[in-house]
């Protein structure tokens, strides 16, 4: 018996479009419909739900490499997506989810190419190798009393170098109570056989879901044309896009620092949480005690990033003139800490 399918193939490799376009058929698609989506996004950090941007990522680096940053709302670690990297999404109704059954169509699909993988443990498709098990798909799950949601990477072609340079950055003494990611050992599938690429590798997988669903359907492609005509899910892109919900959503952490300049020690202590800064502590053998409690009140409440920072103290700067080299000295050094 045929069951009532949609596909679903993302035109744009914008991460927030693609991220919103999973809230939008999570929250909104009828559930009696299994879906498949397929989409890629270019040159992104994807951190999980309860992640630390600031502790998971190279802030810094990703702004100067135009890398940018999502938070998506399932749980699970930080993770790079360049166009080697395609991602899938499965969606069905809370009775007949069937984790499993999503795995084998991955599965299935990459027999076509001769490619033998399995499932293992809860999250990870992996290949068999003279090396051990390497991975090139991990996956998250998110469910509610009506539908579940199933999503994943497949690791084609990435660039898996890049990995390093925007994940898991210098070791700041900063203590987070978010949650770490783990490094895993991974592969690309194209390693395996060059023929796997995003377009042959969706066009099985999207046979495959025909195939075991027994039924078609035509193949629907996303835009910012389509983005504008479904108000839910603009909704959802102006929110995933949002500093308040990238950053702003950020646990609790506590953030130390330490310097020596030529007019005294400083030992920072700042606290934020949801991206701002609720706290600051500031320890210093300097002369300028008044100047210190001022700066401390005026760090309160800013956004944790050198931007906010920066503006409030070249404020006052312009106010106490007389502190302009220990302000200066301050702000180009607290603002070098905190990304």
């Amino acid at each position: 018996m045929s069951q009532k399918i949609r596909v679903l193939v993302a035109d744009t490799f914008d991460p927030w479009f693609n991220l919103a376009t999973e809230d939008w058929i999570f929250r909104d698609m009828d559930p009696e419909y299994k879906v498949l989506f397929l989409w890629r996004n270019q040159n992104t950090v994807v951190i999980g739900r309860f992640q630390n941007p600031w502790t998971e990522c190279n802030v810094e680096r990703m702004n100067a490499d135009e890398i940018k940053l999502a938070r998506r709302q399932s749980g699970g670690g930080a993770v790079f997506h360049d166009l080697g990297n395609t991602n899938f999404t499965f969606m069905a109704s809370k009775e007949t989810y069937d984790k499993n059954a999503n795995n084998q169509i991955i599965i299935n699909a990459l027999k076509r190419f001769g490619i033998e993988s399995l499932a293992s443990g809860r999250n990870d498709l992996v290949l068999k190798s003279d090396e051990g098990e390497k991975k090139f798909s991990g996956s998250a799950f998110k469910e509610t009393k009506e539908r579940a949601f199933h999503h994943g990477t497949l690791l084609i072609n990435a660039d898996l170098s890049r990995l390093g340079n925007y994940l898991n950055p210098n070791k700041k003494k900063l203590e987070s109570k978010g949650i770490k990611s783990v490094v895993a050992r991974v592969t690309n599938l194209s390693a395996v056989n060059s023929d796997v690429t995003h377009e042959s590798l969706s066009q099985a997988i999207i046979e495959e879901f025909f195939k075991f669903y027994g039924s078609e359907c035509e193949i629907e492609h996303l835009d910012y044309e389509y983005l504008k005509s479904v108000p839910a899910l603009n909704e959802y892109y102006e929110k995933l896009k949002d500093w308040n919900w990238r950053f702003g959503e950020t646990p609790k952490f506590t953030h130390f620092m330490e310097e020596r300049f030529v007019w005294g020690g400083i030992e920072l202590h700042l606290n934020s949480h949801k991206g701002l800064i609720t706290e600051v502590q500031i320890y210093t053998d300097s002369l300028h005690p008044e100047m210190i409690e001022i700066l401390g009140e005026s760090l309160k409440n800013l956004r944790y990033e050198r931007d906010d920072i920066s503006r409030a103290i070249g404020e006052l700067i312009s106010q106490y003139k007389m502190y302009e080299e220990f302000l200066t000295d301050f702000r180009n050094w607290l603002c070098s800490q905190i990304n």
